[in-house]
């Protein structure tokens, strides 16, 4: 019977009042079952016959990158535990999800606290309709939810009474409603580019796409992942120099480490062309070899307003010019000093961090060291 059921994946999106968090994010399997019960109540006066359809609902609330994942773990998890569910007679009936002796049924439908911080959160559910109603419920679903899908008043209360938060709104929206919409919110804050890519991993994993960042940074999404050129070699050949080089160039990798950022939080790989996909939150552009007949390589930081320690690169001093080894782009906050670990491992580079109090670029725009005075 189960097996004959297909899943309407939805969320209930919750804006809260004053941007002030929920005590907790998880509610008890009988706080779970209660609020599935009031939820079943909404849905049957919003989507008329859906009782002949199961509703599952996750007792947790998510951020956004949480839910929008490849293969969309928590709705994924969601299912298998609403399909496990026996019920011999009918497709029907509500089945909730919520802690239990303090812990979940499964590790997806936990709740990650690093992002609580955001002015929405939303709670997970799907109804498993008969295979002859999804197809018109899912279409209902499309036009009821986003049309005029607020939460009752009795379930509103019970999730602001039960998890001690105020809320603005409580809306049911589809997945593919919070699809749209978090299109629209990236769009709005100039990163329609990184939405391709995500959007490329999330509905088509099968198919290559490419977009162009803001700066015109290539993006190439492919195999799960989503590879750049090295950015000071791409500056140095194709990059919009304009007046200020330095200035595009600060710019180019502000931009990288805000797609850095959500890439990892949506749980989408990042990697240079050519190399493997890194989760460390650095990334390292290798340029030459070393030459064993120069002294040991340095390590030298790049800084720039509003990125603090930019760049890193390894150089070997050499007369007149430093031989550029690689450079180093530290993209999560407490990438650096792993970054370093790695360059010095790698290199095998004296232990001494350069500060160079501004970026550094040659003649081309590509990311130089300074060169040693010739006596």
């Amino acid at each position: 019977m189960n097996e004959s059921l297909i899943a309407c994946p939805a969320v209930l999106a919750l804006e809260l009042a004053g941007g002030e968090p929920p005590e907790r994010l998880e509610l008890t399997r009988d706080e779970a079952q209660i609020l599935a019960g009031l939820m079943a109540d909404d849905l049957r006066a919003l989507l008329p016959g859906v009782e002949a359809s199961r509703l599952a609902v996750a007792g947790a609330l998510f951020d956004g990158v949480e839910l929008l994942r490849p293969g969309f773990p928590v709705f994924a998890t969601l299912e298998e535990l609403a399909r496990r569910v026996p019920r011999v007679t009918t497709a029907g009936g509500v089945v909730a999800f919520g802690t239990h002796e303090g812990h979940m049924p499964a590790q997806p439908l936990v709740p990650d606290p690093a992002y609580v911080g955001g002015p929405m959160r939303l709670l997970p559910w799907m109804v498993l309709a008969p295979a002859d109603l999804a197809e018109e419920l899912t279409a209902r679903m499309e036009v009821e939810l986003v049309g005029r899908g607020e939460a009752g008043t009795a379930t509103a209360d019970f999730l602001m009474r039960t998890l001690g938060m105020r809320l603005e709104h409580a809306r049911y929206l589809s997945r593919d409603d919070l699809l749209a919409l978090t299109c629209v919110q990236y769009e709005h804050v100039n990163l329609a580019p990184l939405w391709t890519m995500l959007e490329a991993a999330l509905l088509t994993p099968y198919q290559e796409e490419t977009a162009l960042g803001s700066r015109g940074l290539p993006l190439h999404y492919a195999e799960g992942r989503v590879g750049i050129p090295g950015p000071s070699a791409w500056f140095a050949r194709a990059g919009t120099q304009r007046d200020n080089p330095v200035h595009e160039f600060a710019g180019t990798l502000f931009e990288l480490r805000q797609y850095a950022a959500l890439l990892a939080a949506h749980h989408v790989p990042l990697h240079l062309e050519g190399q493997p996909a890194s989760t460390a939150g650095y990334l390292v552009e290798a340029v030459a070899d070393a030459d064993p007949t120069l002294p040991t390589p340095m390590l030298y930081a790049h800084e720039a307003a509003g990125l603090g320690m930019a760049a890193i690169t390894v150089a070997q001093p050499a007369p007149g010019k430093a031989r550029v080894l690689a450079h180093g782009y530290p993209l999560a906050p407490d990438a650096l000093a792993p970054l370093l670990d790695a360059l010095a491992g790698r290199y095998g580079t004296a232990s001494e961090l350069h500060a160079l109090g501004r970026l550094l670029l040659d003649a081309d725009g590509a990311l130089s060291a300074p060169a040693p005075a010739l006596h």
